[in-house]
């Protein structure tokens, strides 16, 4: 638009502009300033315009990147896996490949096999403890070493009261004993077919952790409750047992309570089962609970009191156990079922009570000969096990 300004030259030593040349000026002032405005708030238009541009890709990006990471990686597998595992299953597990993977012993893969990744390690560790009745409630350490030593103090402290100024008197030397569990090689063997470990929606990974748990499982199951102690851990059920009470008995013998009646229980079981609890100290108590089948559990939840009130009391709430006497129950199949000279129900403090040492690597070696087409998994793990603290766990013992 022309600018009208140059119509009307001013000069400083001219006479004062008349009244309308002095409005035309001040007209022009004022449409100048508006057009002033009307540029400036194209310009800030044309900035925020670019500005949401910019937002938008920005967001189109990370929307991108948000779809990529939740879309499901094929056969259910972590799609960022480490190299360490991402080598170990489809290197050798799927295709047998040993230039990736290490010995467990620096030698040839079959004196020991390899030793698996961390990850797959603690997928099988994690289904144990689901699976595995007496693992879930009971003490467990990871060893390097295929031995284990642990010393326990069986007391000899002596402590008394003096004044602030009093000579300390000399105590009494602490007694030891020392638990060395029994261990052995646990092993299994899952087998799977070539085309299945060609197939890329195969988890594998997955597949191997879930079979060697369960089949680890199975066997801990018997060890630790009624294991030999050669060549398997000691289960609890075969440690010496005496119903004198603590202080009193061997170290490592059990204490038990009879059930007053040689084929089960007698007309008040519930009096038995109080007083099961109660010679437990009350330290072991705090954490502790039942152990026995199912069979036995059938027989315990239909026991009443002399007032007809079930002893059993189901968990109201869900994930809450169910409960006997306010303690929780654990079924252990390998636990006895109710018979004359049988331990049917165990009561105690686990944690406090069994040891389980483990060596920390569980070992794989892949075998495509042995039963062709298959291709079997020789799974083994060192396990040792064994009574820890003998005050900790209290038997019932079925006797007259």
């Amino acid at each position: 638009m022309p600018n009208r300004k140059a119509n009307y030259p001013m000069d400083t030593n001219s006479t004062p502009l008349t009244g309308s040349a002095a409005a035309l000026a001040v007209a022009d002032d004022q449409m100048e300033q508006s057009f002033d405005i009307v540029a400036r708030q194209d310009q800030a238009e044309a900035d925020i315009k670019t500005l949401r541009t910019d937002v938008d890709e920005v967001k189109a990006r990370l929307d991108k990147v948000s779809r990529a990471a939740s879309r499901p990686a094929i056969g259910g597998a972590a799609a960022a896996r480490s190299e360490e595992v991402k080598g170990f299953v489809d290197g050798y597990l799927r295709r047998g490949r040993e230039t990736e993977v290490k010995s467990i012993n620096g030698a040839s893969p079959q004196d020991g096999g390899f030793a698996v990744p961390q990850k797959i390690d603690e997928m099988i560790a994690s289904e144990l403890v689901e699976i595995s009745p007496i693992r879930a409630i009971a003490q467990v350490v990871q060893t390097g070493t295929s031995g284990y030593r642990k010393l326990v103090a069986t007391g000899g402290t002596a402590s008394g009261w003096v004044s602030e100024v009093a000579p300390r008197p000399e105590t009494d030397a602490p007694n030891f004993a020392e638990i060395a569990p029994p261990t052995g090689d646990l092993f299994a063997n899952p087998a799977a077919s070539q085309a299945m470990l060609d197939d890329a929606a195969f988890d594998l990974e997955t597949w191997l952790a879930n079979e060697i748990a369960v089949e680890f499982a199975r066997a801990e199951g018997s060890a630790f409750v009624d294991g030999t102690g050669t060549n398997q851990p000691e289960g609890f059920l075969r440690s010496p047992t005496s119903t004198a009470e603590d202080g009193v008995r061997p170290f490592k013998t059990v204490q038990y309570i009879g059930s007053g009646d040689a084929n089960g229980f007698d007309t008040a079981p519930d009096a038995k089962l109080i007083d099961l609890i109660h010679s437990l100290k009350s330290g072991h108590r705090q954490g502790a609970s039942f152990v026995m089948n199912s069979a036995t559990l059938a027989s315990v939840r239909k026991l009443k009191t002399s007032d007809g009130a079930f002893l059993w009391q189901p968990g109201m709430i869900e994930g809450q156990p169910d409960r006997l006497l306010g303690y929780p129950v654990v079924e252990a199949e390998d636990m006895p079922d109710v018979a004359s000279g049988e331990f049917p129900i165990a009561f105690g403090n686990f944690r406090h009570g069994y040891l389980i040492a483990e060596h920390s690597a569980t070992r794989v070696l892949r075998d495509p000969f042995s039963n062709k087409p298959f291709v079997h998994f020789y799974a083994t793990k060192r396990v040792g096990g064994q009574v820890l603290d003998s005050n900790a766990i209290k038997l019932l013992k079925i006797e007259a």
